[in-house]
């Protein structure tokens, strides 16, 4: 451990698992339908059967590492999908919750898509055009719906859970579970891509349920160390259960 080391040994990333709303998006884009049918806030959407077997999978993989190599601190998203799967990863990996600091932070939460909640790309042509324009021009990078989040405005909640990641938990291994604009917008700061970088690779890949990336202190990059990439959108722990990978959108709303 170095003196003046500010960030953690080892971050962990993971997108939730597989949610119910996930699973009624596809049925309802599928369908054609304008409105995805689910009768409850966004943060209340659980995790599907699948999901939580995701996490439990997750969870046994972090089982298998010593125990000086776990987390000790835990970052949540406060929405039910995301705190359960950290939850249930906890309680597969055999870690005592007493063991660790767990933290439900709002800061991690679902982008917000104000009036587009909840509408599937259908439904955002048929009953907002004007919107479904201006993301087009703007990209979804600057693109904010009236009551909702352009992905800067992501980011600029994950610059503060950057300092106080820096700031409490440093030389510590830090698991974050929360949603898969939050992994990228994470990947954007810490790597310090451009909008181009992170949109480029947005379109490559989703971000799988339960996936992994993650990044390991490295004292030999730079003056005093930085994070070096490890992992990213690592599934092994669910292949090797034998569970289902899915990559579906991480919210019930049409555009990410």
């Amino acid at each position: 451990m170095s003196e003046n080391q500010k960030w953690p040994d080892t971050l962990w990333l993971v997108r939730h698992g597989e949610s119910a709303g996930n699973v009624a998006r596809d049925a309802a884009e599928a369908a054609g339908h304008h409105v995805i049918d689910i009768a409850m806030r966004d943060v209340d959407v659980p995790l599907s059967g699948l999901g939580e077997r995701q996490s439990a999978a997750l969870g046994r993989w972090f089982g298998r590492m010593n125990e000086d190599e776990r987390p000790d601190v835990v970052l949540a998203s406060p929405y039910l999908r995301a705190h359960r799967t950290a939850e249930i990863a906890l309680a597969e990996a055999g870690i005592d919750p007493a063991s660790v600091s767990f933290i439900r932070d709002e800061r991690l939460r679902e982008k917000e898509f104000g009036i587009l909640d909840r509408l599937t790309k259908f439904g955002v042509k048929e009953k907002y055009p004007e919107q479904a324009e201006m993301r087009s021009l703007l990209g979804k990078f600057y693109h904010r719906p009236p009551g909702g989040e352009s992905w800067c405005d992501v980011i600029l909640r994950l610059r503060s859970v950057i300092d106080t990641i820096t700031r409490d938990y440093r030389c510590e291994r830090v698991l974050i579970v929360s949603h898969q604009v939050v992994v990228n917008c994470f990947r954007y700061l810490i790597e310090r891509m451009t909008e181009e970088q992170i949109l480029t690779l947005d379109r490559q890949q989703d971000v799988p349920n339960c996936s992994v990336t993650s990044y390991e202190f490295d004292l030999s990059l730079g003056k005093r160390g930085k994070l070096a990439l490890r992992l990213v959108n690592f599934v092994a722990p669910l292949e090797e259960a034998g569970t289902e990978v899915t990559t579906k959108p991480d919210a019930p709303v049409a555009v990410k």
